[in-house]
Protein backbone atom coordinates (compact mmCIF):
# COMPACT_ATOMS: atom_id res chain seq x y z
CA UNK A 1 0.00 0.00 0.00
CA UNK A 2 1.51 3.40 -1.04
CA UNK A 3 1.48 6.67 1.20
CA UNK A 4 -0.46 9.73 -0.15
CA UNK A 5 1.43 12.59 -0.35
CA UNK A 6 0.41 15.28 2.11
CA UNK A 7 -1.39 18.37 0.05
CA UNK A 8 -0.13 21.86 1.88
CA UNK A 9 -3.73 23.16 1.18
CA UNK A 10 -5.15 19.91 3.13
CA UNK A 11 -6.06 19.40 6.28
CA UNK A 12 -7.46 16.48 8.22
CA UNK A 13 -9.28 15.18 11.11
CA UNK A 14 -10.32 11.25 11.96
CA UNK A 15 -13.05 9.82 14.20
CA UNK A 16 -12.51 6.07 14.87
CA UNK A 17 -15.32 4.10 16.25
CA UNK A 18 -17.89 6.53 16.39
CA UNK A 19 -21.00 4.19 18.10
CA UNK A 20 -23.30 4.85 14.75
CA UNK A 21 -24.33 2.49 11.88
CA UNK A 22 -22.33 3.65 8.49
CA UNK A 23 -25.70 4.29 6.92
CA UNK A 24 -27.14 7.38 9.31
CA UNK A 25 -23.74 8.74 9.46
CA UNK A 26 -23.52 8.81 5.08
CA UNK A 27 -26.71 10.37 5.59
CA UNK A 28 -25.16 13.47 6.71
CA UNK A 29 -22.01 13.14 4.83
CA UNK A 30 -23.67 13.53 1.88
CA UNK A 31 -25.28 16.68 2.49
CA UNK A 32 -21.91 18.36 3.75
CA UNK A 33 -19.43 17.61 0.81
CA UNK A 34 -17.96 20.61 -0.84
CA UNK A 35 -19.56 23.16 1.02
CA UNK A 36 -17.97 26.10 2.96
CA UNK A 37 -16.72 25.80 6.77
CA UNK A 38 -19.09 28.17 7.69
CA UNK A 39 -22.46 26.73 5.77
CA UNK A 40 -21.68 23.13 6.79
CA UNK A 41 -21.68 24.16 10.65
CA UNK A 42 -24.66 26.02 10.22
CA UNK A 43 -26.18 22.66 8.18
CA UNK A 44 -24.96 20.50 10.77
CA UNK A 45 -26.92 22.53 13.61
CA UNK A 46 -30.65 22.49 12.07
CA UNK A 47 -30.71 18.81 10.71
CA UNK A 48 -32.44 16.66 12.91
CA UNK A 49 -30.35 13.27 13.22
CA UNK A 50 -28.21 12.07 16.10
CA UNK A 51 -25.14 11.79 13.78
CA UNK A 52 -24.76 15.07 13.12
CA UNK A 53 -23.10 16.15 16.81
CA UNK A 54 -19.80 13.33 16.51
CA UNK A 55 -19.88 15.13 12.33
CA UNK A 56 -19.99 18.24 13.73
CA UNK A 57 -17.19 17.89 16.07
CA UNK A 58 -15.15 16.65 13.64
CA UNK A 59 -15.64 19.14 11.62
CA UNK A 60 -14.46 21.98 14.33
CA UNK A 61 -11.57 19.80 15.23
CA UNK A 62 -10.45 19.79 12.01
CA UNK A 63 -11.09 23.77 11.67
CA UNK A 64 -9.11 23.80 14.85
CA UNK A 65 -5.83 21.61 12.88
CA UNK A 66 -5.98 24.21 10.09
CA UNK A 67 -6.00 27.23 12.13
CA UNK A 68 -3.10 25.96 14.50
CA UNK A 69 -0.89 23.54 12.71
CA UNK A 70 -1.21 25.48 9.17
CA UNK A 71 -2.44 29.25 10.09
CA UNK A 72 -5.66 29.08 8.02
CA UNK A 73 -8.48 31.31 7.97
CA UNK A 74 -11.37 29.63 9.02
CA UNK A 75 -13.50 31.73 6.21
CA UNK A 76 -11.40 30.29 3.17
CA UNK A 77 -12.01 26.31 4.36
CA UNK A 78 -14.22 23.96 2.39
CA UNK A 79 -15.23 20.46 2.57
CA UNK A 80 -13.03 18.60 0.61
CA UNK A 81 -13.53 15.09 0.84
CA UNK A 82 -16.09 13.31 3.62
CA UNK A 83 -16.33 9.50 4.01
CA UNK A 84 -17.40 7.03 6.28
CA UNK A 85 -16.57 3.49 6.65
CA UNK A 86 -17.42 0.39 8.43
CA UNK A 87 -15.82 -0.22 11.51
CA UNK A 88 -16.30 -2.84 14.35
CA UNK A 89 -18.83 -4.25 15.70
CA UNK A 90 -19.05 -4.32 19.27
CA UNK A 91 -21.32 -7.61 20.56
CA UNK A 92 -23.25 -8.49 24.19
CA UNK A 93 -24.92 -11.12 25.22
CA UNK A 94 -28.52 -9.75 26.69
CA UNK A 95 -29.65 -12.73 29.02
CA UNK A 96 -33.03 -13.97 28.60
CA UNK A 97 -35.58 -16.32 30.06
CA UNK A 98 -34.43 -20.44 31.07
CA UNK A 99 -30.67 -19.65 30.49
CA UNK A 100 -30.30 -18.50 26.88
CA UNK A 101 -28.77 -15.47 25.72
CA UNK A 102 -29.54 -12.62 22.78
CA UNK A 103 -26.58 -10.92 20.68
CA UNK A 104 -26.75 -7.88 20.59
CA UNK A 105 -24.74 -6.30 17.92
CA UNK A 106 -23.62 -2.16 18.00
CA UNK A 107 -22.41 -0.83 14.74
CA UNK A 108 -19.01 1.77 14.62
CA UNK A 109 -17.84 3.47 12.01
CA UNK A 110 -14.85 5.71 10.79
CA UNK A 111 -15.01 9.14 9.80
CA UNK A 112 -12.62 11.08 7.67
CA UNK A 113 -13.14 14.99 6.88
CA UNK A 114 -10.50 16.50 4.73
CA UNK A 115 -11.01 20.46 4.52
CA UNK A 116 -8.82 22.47 2.05
CA UNK A 117 -7.82 25.87 2.46
CA UNK A 118 -9.11 28.12 -0.87
CA UNK A 119 -7.83 31.40 -0.40
CA UNK A 120 -5.22 30.88 -3.26
CA UNK A 121 -8.22 30.81 -5.40
CA UNK A 122 -11.01 32.02 -3.74
CA UNK A 123 -11.74 34.81 -6.49
CA UNK A 124 -12.54 32.31 -8.97
CA UNK A 125 -14.67 30.13 -6.25
CA UNK A 126 -16.87 33.50 -5.31
CA UNK A 127 -17.70 34.11 -9.06
CA UNK A 128 -18.69 30.16 -9.76
CA UNK A 129 -22.09 29.32 -9.08
CA UNK A 130 -20.99 25.64 -9.43
CA UNK A 131 -19.07 24.18 -7.01
CA UNK A 132 -18.32 21.05 -8.75
CA UNK A 133 -15.12 22.27 -10.29
CA UNK A 134 -13.52 22.02 -6.90
CA UNK A 135 -14.60 18.95 -5.33
CA UNK A 136 -12.73 15.50 -6.62
CA UNK A 137 -13.44 14.13 -10.16
CA UNK A 138 -15.42 10.85 -8.56
CA UNK A 139 -17.54 13.42 -6.56
CA UNK A 140 -19.33 15.02 -9.18
CA UNK A 141 -22.46 16.09 -8.43
CA UNK A 142 -26.08 15.45 -9.79
CA UNK A 143 -29.42 17.27 -9.00
CA UNK A 144 -31.95 14.02 -8.54
CA UNK A 145 -34.42 16.71 -7.08
CA UNK A 146 -34.11 17.43 -3.38
CA UNK A 147 -31.04 16.01 -2.81
CA UNK A 148 -28.29 15.62 -3.82
CA UNK A 149 -25.79 12.53 -4.66
CA UNK A 150 -22.85 10.71 -5.68
CA UNK A 151 -22.90 9.63 -10.03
Amino acid sequence: MRKKKKSLTEVSALGQYIPMSVHKARRVIDQIRGRSYKETLMILELMPYRACYPIFKLIYSAAANAKHNRGFEKEDLIVWKAEVNKGTTRKKLKPRARGRSYMIKRPTCHITIVLKDISSYKKTYETLDNREKYLPSNFRLKSSGAIWDKK
